[in-house]
């Protein structure tokens, strides 16, 4: 324990993993899991594979830190990247269970695949159960990814595997969208796809891949499309909307803190006009996180009558006034949408016809929960 401790707090990554599995058998020294999760924070922030496995079920168990599913699929995540068996395994659990990260077997099988292949008994029972859930398409592209996958090398990962190259990371940022005709074609936000390599939609079946249609980037609108059939909501032009009228949002903020679970959210129109009077944006009392971008303003008959855009910013507004702003946010008004549908010709018999009559609140969120989506971007 001296030579360790000694040797990790000169920011040695093997020693502060192996401190923190003192601490965390009780090895030479009283089990302490919050000691031991904090030593090895510091060998995984170093990228000390071990040490990211050893944090993953940290948070995964509760034990020295809060149970946090997303930060133990990170931790996983890091570790299976260089080859890590259990970590693997780990992972492959996290993603059939949908447990901080969204469901997804493809994901799932390919995690099962490359653990078994390394010999794990745990990974080898799991796949046939896996593979009586999945389609043929699922499980041909799940060995795809299998095949395809090449170790990161960290400067440590010797421990758990060799082999250099990138590997499939996780998205880069999320938001939301939102379908407009059952066979798939839905509106996010042009920011929210700006620079992707691909895009893909967590759904109630699972994930699936969407492509980019067509972007507005001078409105901040983007038409995106994916396979299937979904629930749409429809799109009511937004010249008789007035001040003071209810909306709502449905959406998927800050996933990585609140989780995946959709959040609802409740205001009024505040402005018919948005930042400097600018025609194009709602301003709304809609509270709005990290994360809401590109989520159905929906109106108290079910209608889109705008577009989730952007909040005031903090800073912009303290140094224009001293004050910060509160709960000043934005959406594009859903009569420049249906202008850029227009672009988009094969949309236009598609679209539902607007509701006419007013719906209870439970109904017309439940209606925006279904045609809602979390975009990951890739």
């Amino acid at each position: 324990m001296k030579w360790y401790r000694k040797a990790a707090e000169q920011n040695v990554a093997s020693a502060q993993n192996d401190l923190g599995g003192c601490y965390y058998f009780g090895d030479g020294v009283q089990r302490d899991y919050a000691e031991a999760a904090k030593w090895f924070r510091k060998a995984a922030e170093q990228n000390h594979v071990i040490a990211q496995y050893a944090l993953g079920v940290c948070y995964d168990e509760g034990r020295g830190v809060p149970k946090k599913n997303v930060e133990a699929a990170k931790w996983f995540r890091k570790a299976a990247e260089q080859n890590h068996v259990k970590a693997q395994h780990n992972l492959s659990v996290c993603y059939a269970k949908g447990q901080g990260v969204p469901k997804d077997y493809v994901e799932s099988y390919k995690w099962l695949l490359l653990a078994s292949a390394q010999g794990d008994e745990s990974s080898a029972k799991a796949i046939p159960l896996l593979e009586s859930l999945m389609l043929r398409a699922q499980i041909a592209e799940g060995q795809r990814l299998a095949r395809g996958f090449e170790p990161q090398q960290g400067s440590y990962a010797s421990a758990a595997g060799s082999g250099v190259g990138p590997s499939q990371t996780g998205p880069t940022s999320s938001a939301n969208g939102f379908f407009i005709t059952e066979d798939g074609y839905l509106i996010t936000n042009a920011h929210v796809v700006a620079n992707a390599a691909k895009v893909r939609l967590v759904t109630a079946s699972g994930l699936i891949s969407a492509k980019v249609v067509n972007v507005d980037a001078a409105n901040d609108l983007a038409v995106l499309k994916a396979g299937g059939k979904f629930e749409a909501l429809p799109v009511a032009a937004s010249r008789a909307v007035k001040l003071g009228n209810t909306v709502v949002t449905v959406g998927f903020p800050n996933i990585g803190m609140q989780g995946f679970a959709p959040k609802f959210a409740r205001g009024e129109i505040a402005s018919l006009s948005g930042p400097q009077d600018d025609p194009r944006f709602f301003q709304i009392s809609v509270p709005l996180q990290p994360g809401n971008s590109g989520g159905a303003l929906v109106d108290e008959h079910g209608n889109v009558i705008g577009v989730v855009s952007a909040k005031l910013s903090a800073a912009a507004a303290l140094e224009a006034t001293g004050e910060l702003p509160e709960n000043v946010n934005y959406a594009v008004k859903s009569s420049f949408v249906l202008g850029f549908l227009e672009s988009v010709p094969e949309l236009a018999s598609k679209l539902k016809d607007p509701n006419t009559s007013a719906m209870q609140l439970s109904e017309v969120v439940e209606k925006a929960k279904g045609a809602t989506v979390l975009v990951l971007v890739y």
